[in-house]
């Protein structure tokens, strides 16, 4: 799972002109990505760091209207810190339980299966005793569309 939700990640930072790095170790963040352009306010080089987390439990496009993905407490508290000089955002993944169903190709298409979305947990506090379960709104696909907004947003000075 850990791999086709990088594949994903990949591709959406590649078609926003990012740049990636893989944290060694792990110390709770999956990946930083990193946008330059001279019209970031400030700074030139605008980073992100991306928590990725997977869940076979919804089905594509939730009629409720959110995925809901567990995060240890310690991971939350990481990923909420309100004063921060790197903003952080959970990208949530809905993955088919069968492996078989993740990648489709043909002549003109490369699908993988099926769609993550993002939210900022910034301020979140934790609910659950060692684990909370977070909500990502299906409203908020992440694409590259959607990951050019956030660094055009935090590149302001805004937030994701």
């Amino acid at each position: 799972m850990e791999m086709l939700q990088d594949s994903y990640l990949r591709a959406v930072a590649a078609a926003a002109g990012c740049t990636m790095a893989k944290p060694e170790p792990d110390d709770g963040i999956d990946w930083l990505v990193t946008h330059s352009s001279e019209s970031h306010i400030a700074d030139c080089q605008i980073d992100l760091k991306i928590q990725l987390k997977s869940t076979w439990t919804s089905a594509p496009n939730p009629k409720n209207g959110f995925v809901s993905v567990n995060l240890s407490n310690g991971r939350l508290k990481l990923l909420a810190r309100k004063r921060v000089t790197v903003h952080r955002i959970l990208v949530a993944m809905i993955i088919p339980e069968d492996i078989a169903h993740w990648v489709e190709a043909s002549h003109d298409i490369l699908q993988l299966r099926h769609c993550a979305y993002w939210r900022s947990v910034t301020g979140v506090e934790p609910s659950g005793e060692e684990y909370t379960s977070v909500r990502v709104p299906t409203t908020h696909i992440f694409d590259d569309n959607a990951l050019c907004g956030i660094m055009e947003r935090v590149g302001r000075g805004g937030t994701p």
